[in-house]
């Protein structure tokens, strides 16, 4: 379950800006359910929970579970949408130890040749057994031409060649149902293929087979996650007051100046989410010189390098805190004779309690220094909570997006720095 605590924000406002962003706020809700606002052919992020293709849950675990019996690498090649919202889940779910199988790496997210020499020199490398690694590759692209991932796969490719015979069972591509490059050499090379809906953009993507295929090669359950989510779509529809109130504070607090919203955790294993919504707002409200600049802080080490400024720099932020409410409890403080340390008063306390406790006070402390804050819940970190987190931002972001008078689902200024960039490598 998902819970938004907004009352140190609002506190920042007066009746009125409130209750006029409220109404804003539960109009934009109605433009998303009518699909009547700017974009509207872009919400298949929506219908694809409203009718849930049982059959693609089926297909991609039953892929997944062959490639985790046989591959030591899993390569995600993409960027954007294309590997944020699945290295979010696999993150946030998967230990940082251990001997994990398959091995999840990541290519295509940018133009590091220094990086992708390294990448496959690892490759190159024998497995613990002494054997070659089994290596499998997902492309993923809509046109098959963004140039950071159409690099790294055509690299990529050239080496897998080399290694299999088959290399064509060893490289899966996520792309469009017609056109583009991929769809090209799929036909060419009998790829196996896996469809991005047409109406769906790349940073809502993470619930279909772009972020369902990793999140289940890593081992994790894929039903879970995305049923949740499926469950989030219908309770919202009827109670969707909890995102109604957090895209309303939200607006009046750009509307009040706000320009920058400090995504802060004290989980380090919610860093990829914050990255995946980095992406999810600023790509959706960073239009017609409006929105907030989404920023992300690891604490409490970052409150050791950005803590001044938040707590008196200019006050033109607001921060949404992400937390996790239950966490098992893995280490506890024990209690040291000589107390060189002084830290004998947290004896028999857990890390989490102790992280919880630092969390509040440096929210309280923020909240008296004049930074509104938002605090969103999870109750756990498990597939089912994630799931309805990922429909929650979703959601939330078309709804305070078109509260702004925006378009949540364009992004024509990704089109004009790609202009600019290839007309300098002579495209």
């Amino acid at each position: 379950m998902i819970d938004v605590e907004i009352g140190r924000a609002q506190s920042f406002l007066t009746e009125q800006e409130y209750g006029e962003s409220l109404q804003k706020a539960k109009q934009a809700f109605e433009t998303v359910q009518d699909e009547k606002g700017p974009g509207a052919e872009w919400l298949g992020w929506r219908s694809l929970l409203a009718e849930p293709n049982d059959a693609m849950i089926e297909q991609i675990d039953q892929l997944a579970t062959g490639i985790r019996k046989d591959a030591d690498i899993f390569i995600v090649c993409g960027i954007g949408g294309s590997y944020l919202g699945s290295r979010a889940v696999i993150d946030a779910l998967s230990p940082f130890y251990g001997n994990k199988k398959p091995e999840v790496l990541y290519a295509g997210q940018h133009m590091s040749g220094k990086y992708l020499h390294e990448l496959i020199d690892y490759l190159d490398q024998p497995n613990e057994e002494g054997q070659p690694k089994n290596v499998y590759l997902n492309v993923i692209s809509k046109s098959g031409t963004t140039l950071e991932t159409a690099l790294s796969f055509r690299v990529l490719r050239q080496w897998m060649e080399r290694r299999y015979e088959d290399s064509n069972s060893h490289i899966i591509c996520t792309t469009s149902g017609e056109g583009g490059a991929l769809n090209k050499l799929i036909t060419e090379y009998d790829f196996k293929k896996f469809i991005i809906p047409d109406d769906v953009g790349g940073r809502y993507s993470v619930l279909t087979p772009v972020g369902l295929l990793p999140i289940a090669v890593a081992g994790i359950d894929i039903r879970s996650l995305y049923y949740a989510a499926v469950t989030a779509y219908q309770n919202y529809e009827s109670e969707p007051q909890k995102i109604i109130e957090y895209a309303a504070v939200k607006n009046a607090l750009h509307n009040k100046g706000k320009a920058i919203d400090l995504l802060a955790t004290f989980e380090p294993q919610l860093e990829g989410i914050s990255r995946w919504l980095q992406q999810l707002l600023g790509e959706s409200e960073g239009k017609n010189g409006k929105g907030m600049f989404p920023a992300k802080s690891i604490y409490s080490t970052d409150l050791h390098s950005l803590g001044q400024f938040v707590q008196q720099g200019a006050r033109t932020m607001m921060e949404t805190f992400l937390q996790v409410k239950n966490i098992e409890e893995f280490l506890t403080v024990t209690e040291q004779p000589e107390n060189y340390d002084e830290l004998n008063y947290l004896s028999g306390r857990s890390f989490h309690d102790i992280n919880k406790r630092a969390l509040e006070g440096v929210r309280q402390a923020h909240h008296e220094g004049g930074v509104p804050s938002i605090t969103v819940t999870l109750e756990q970190l498990n597939e089912q909570n994630i799931g309805e987190f990922i429909y929650f931002y979703e959601l939330l972001t078309a709804v305070y997006c078109y509260s702004l008078d925006l378009n949540p689902f364009n992004q024509p200024g990704v089109e004009l720095y790609k202009k600019e960039m290839y007309q300098l490598l002579g495209k």
